[in-house]
C-alpha cells in the first residue's frame, strides 16, 4: 500500500533518514577515482557537474555527499515523495520533474541550480528497466554543458530487495567501494543520434565500473591509488561550484581508459 498521508511520509522519512546514518556509518568505504577532482569535497574541485549512478546504490551517495552542494532530480511521482523527504533531511537539494519529456520548469530549475551547484541523476529510475540509463542525463548535459561523471558503486555481497531495481542494503560492517571516471564532456546541440550514441556508451561505462565496484568491494582486496573516502561536514563543500571550471574528456576516451568499446551502430554519431 503507498503511502499518501503527508503526516505518515514525514514520519517514515524521518525514521529512514535515521537508520540511514547509524546503518551506513558502520561501512567501510573506498574509492578508486579516474580524477580526485571530480569530487565535490576535493580541494582542488571546479565546475559543475551531473554525477549518475544506478538507483539501487543511492545508499552511498545519500550517506557521504550530503552537505556538498547538490541537487538532486527526482520524478514527479508518489513513489519518490519518500526519497524527496530523505534526500532533503541528507543535506541534498531536490528538483522534480522530467528533463527528457517536456518538463520546462524542471529544465529552468536545473540550470539555475547547476549555476552554483551540482546535480545527481539516477538514469534508470524511477521505474527502470533495472540498469537501463535513460537519454535524460545525455540531453541535461549537453543543453547546459556541464560535464558527466559516473559513479560506479558496489557493496560486498549486499542484501537486496525483490524490487524492479534489485535495491542493494549493505551487511553492517561490510565494505563499500566506488569507481569514479572522469568528467565527460557531452557535446552541444546534439541531434537524436547523437544523444542515443553517448546514452548507450554512458550505459556501458557505468555498467561497467558497477561491476568493477562491486568485485572489488567483494573481494576486500587493496588497489593501487585507492582513497579512503569518509563523510564530510557540511562547511567543507559549502563554496560555489561554478568557478573556474574545467573541461571534460570525450566519451570515447573514457570509454577506452576503462577497457570498455564504443557503440558501434551509432559510432558515426559521436
Amino acid at each position: 500500500m503507498k503511502i499518501q498521508s503527508p503526516f505518515a511520509i514525514g514520519g517514515v522519512s524521518l525514521v529512514s533518514t535515521a537508520c540511514i546514518r547509524h546503518w551506513m556509518g558502520t561501512l567501510d568505504y573506498r574509492a578508486d577515482f579516474g580524477d580526485p577532482t571530480v569530487d565535490p569535497v576535493h580541494p582542488a574541485y571546479r565546475g559543475a557537474k551531473i554525477y549518475v549512478f544506478w538507483h539501487e546504490n543511492i545508499l552511498l551517495p545519500l550517506y557521504l555527499r550530503g552537505h556538498a552542494n547538490i541537487s538532486m532530480l527526482l520524478s514527479r511521482h508518489a513513489d519518490a515523495n519518500i526519497l524527496d523527504r530523505v534526500a532533503r533531511m541528507m543535506g541534498f537539494g531536490v528538483v522534480r520533474g522530467s528533463t527528457f519529456n517536456g518538463s520546462a520548469a524542471a529544465l529552468r530549475e536545473l540550470a539555475d541550480r547547476a549555476a552554483t551547484g551540482n546535480l545527481t541523476i539516477t538514469p534508470d529510475g524511477p521505474r527502470g528497466p533495472r540498469r537501463r540509463l535513460a537519454p535524460g542525463c545525455v540531453y541535461l548535459a549537453s543543453t547546459l554543458g556541464i560535464p558527466v561523471v559516473a559513479m560506479g558503486l558496489g557493496f560486498a555481497r549486499p542484501w537486496r530487495f525483490s524490487t524492479w531495481d534489485r535495491f542493494a542494503v549493505p551487511r553492517p560492517w561490510s565494505r563499500a567501494r566506488a569507481v569514479v571516471s572522469r568528467a565527460v564532456a557531452i557535446p552541444p546541440d546534439l541531434d537524436r543520434a547523437g544523444i542515443e550514441w553517448h546514452r548507450a556508451g554512458l550505459e556501458r561505462l557505468l555498467t561497467h565500473l558497477t561491476d568493477d565496484a562491486e568485485a572489488w568491494a567483494t573481494a576486500g582486496v587493496a588497489r593501487a591509488g585507492e582513497r579512503i573516502v569518509r563523510k564530510e561536514p557540511s562547511r567543507v563543500a559549502a563554496r560555489a561550484a561554478a568557478l573556474a571550471g574545467t573541461p571534460g574528456v570525450a566519451l570515447a576516451d573514457e570509454l577506452a581508459r576503462a577497457g570498455v568499446g564504443a557503440p558501434e551502430s551509432e559510432r558515426s554519431a559521436a
